[in-house]
């Protein structure tokens, strides 16, 4: 059995609206969803001694939310990721977006689909969100239809995408989630166990968009394939931390992306999707300056984001996996947060 409750989360300046909280509930987990960009704002499961706690970030109030903030929790598009120069040519036109990441476009501009209010329909199981984004909306073509779908099946998070265009555009949704299994307000993820379901990953350069090269994970800090201890592996082949899309088996159907395992609380996230990527993002620009729930700080490297994704900068990038929509298609993508503990 899954409950929903809906209340009101808070109100937007100048009038431009309330924000309401929705509450999942099953005997595993309880998710709370807010509609001001479909965000994430709690997840609570229980360790293995039945405690639970709240493992993802963010903040208490809305204003929170509405301050300049790493994306917590939120759906971020039209387009995840980043576009190189935030420029892209599509059917012979060259598209300009906004610049708000060094030299390039990041989910989505400067605002994103994190940053509108979203329309909610409660469902049985969860909650469904959709909204219009308009032609032109951030620089991008044509309108977009999308419905972003929150249900609860158990120990199971399911997050449904689908989009309609108007006329060929890029489009890639994800969830922008930062998890951290010991509770939110830990102070790290370096004793989370993870493992990625990937051969490949995309190299960046120096401003993180991918040079073009799919390269072999093997024998790399990216082989992620069989378990790793956080802090011990960044040590070891000495990296600052990860921000890197990690290519999986392309196919449209639900296939297992990644694990991590908490020990000391035996929680255990499990990532399915149907996506054919996944940034994996250790949280390293968190810089201790935002007060987040129940006061925590949150510095460097105390959440981790898998966010299942088409591949950065794929609208530039042609031998990428396909990113652009059109008129008459539908875009349909679901990813699974299955939480247990071992």
């Amino acid at each position: 059995m899954v409950s929903v409750t809906r209340a009101v989360f808070g109100d937007l300046p100048l009038g431009a609206g309330t924000v309401e909280k929705f509450q999942l509930q099953s005997d595993q987990l309880r998710v709370d969803i807010i509609s001001w960009g479909c965000t994430i704002t709690a997840l609570e499961v229980k360790d293995r001694q039945g405690r639970a706690s709240d493992v993802v970030l963010g903040f208490d109030e809305l204003e929170g939310y509405l301050q300049k903030q790493p994306y917590f929790g939120a759906v971020v598009g039209r387009v995840a990721n980043r576009i190189a120069k935030g420029t892209f040519m599509l059917d012979g036109k060259e598209y300009k977006l906004a610049i708000n990441n060094g030299p390039n476009s990041l989910h989505g501009g400067v605002k994103g689909f994190d940053k509108v209010l979203w329309t909610p329909r409660v469902l049985s199981n969860g909650v469904e969100f959709s909204r219009v984004s308009p032609d032109g909306e951030e620089g991008y073509p044509g309108e977009l239809k999308v419905w972003v779908t929150y249900t609860l099946d158990g120990g199971e998070l399911v997050v449904n995408y689908r989009a309609q265009a108007s006329q060929t555009t890029p489009v890639n949704l994800t969830n922008h989630s930062y998890f951290n299994l010991a509770g939110q307000g830990s102070p790290n993820i370096y004793d989370h166990e993870v493992t990625i379901e990937a051969d490949a990953f995309l190299p960046v350069n120096e401003v993180l968009i991918p040079t073009g090269e799919i390269a072999s994970v093997q024998g790399t800090a990216f082989d992620l394939r069989k378990p790793v201890e956080l802090g011990k592996h960044l040590q070891e082949f000495h990296v600052n931390g990860f921000d890197h899309n990690f290519c999986l088996k392309g196919s449209k159907e639900k296939r297992f992306c990644a694990r991590v395992y908490h020990a000391g609380s035996g929680r255990v996230l499990e990532v399915y999707t149907t996506q054919p990527g996944v940034q994996f993002y250790t949280g390293n620009f968190l810089d201790g300056t935002l007060k987040g729930k129940s006061g925590a700080v949150y510095p460097k490297h105390s959440g981790f984001c898998l966010e299942t994704q088409s591949w950065p900068d794929a609208v530039n990038q042609p031998h990428f996996s396909p990113v652009l929509l059109k008129p008459g298609e539908e875009y349909d993508h679901t990813t699974w947060f299955k939480f247990s503990v071992a």
